[in-house]
């Protein structure tokens, strides 16, 4: 099973960009995927999730509003497109998939996924 996101870069505050997880080796559309983030010397956080199915979405309440998780099932591609980005955002964004799953279902915490890819490095200016 491989996970790879990609899309990472430096923007300035207020700027957009759209990170991507593309899947294989495994029953993509049976999986959740979940985006995380961690920043030097902090622990790992929760920033959004989707279910199998598309259709059940959750973001961390600091994201809420800004960024949109979706995915494509036909393509084993989810995407986390993240716009008016702050300072705080900066971190290293990994996706990992929880699985398989009976239902359209999300899931939050770091134990509850199965497989990780590598991160992507994005970095907010002020």
């Amino acid at each position: 099973v491989q996970l790879q996101a990609s899309g990472g870069g430096a923007v300035n505050t207020g700027g957009s960009l759209r990170l991507s997880c593309a899947a294989s080796g495994l029953s993509f559309s049976e999986y959740a995927v979940g985006w995380f983030r961690q920043a030097p010397g902090t622990e790992r956080e929760f920033v959004a999730a989707i279910g199998n199915g598309g259709s059940s979405t959750s973001y961390a309440g600091s994201v809420s509003g800004r960024f949109t998780i979706s995915r494509d099932n036909a393509k084993n591609m989810v995407y986390l497109q993240m716009k008016s980005l702050r300072p705080e955002d900066t971190a290293v964004y990994s996706c990992a998939a929880a699985g398989p799953l009976g239902g359209d279902y999300v899931r939050w915490a770091p134990h509850d996924y199965d497989y990780w890819g590598q991160g992507t490095q994005v970095t907010v200016s002020s």
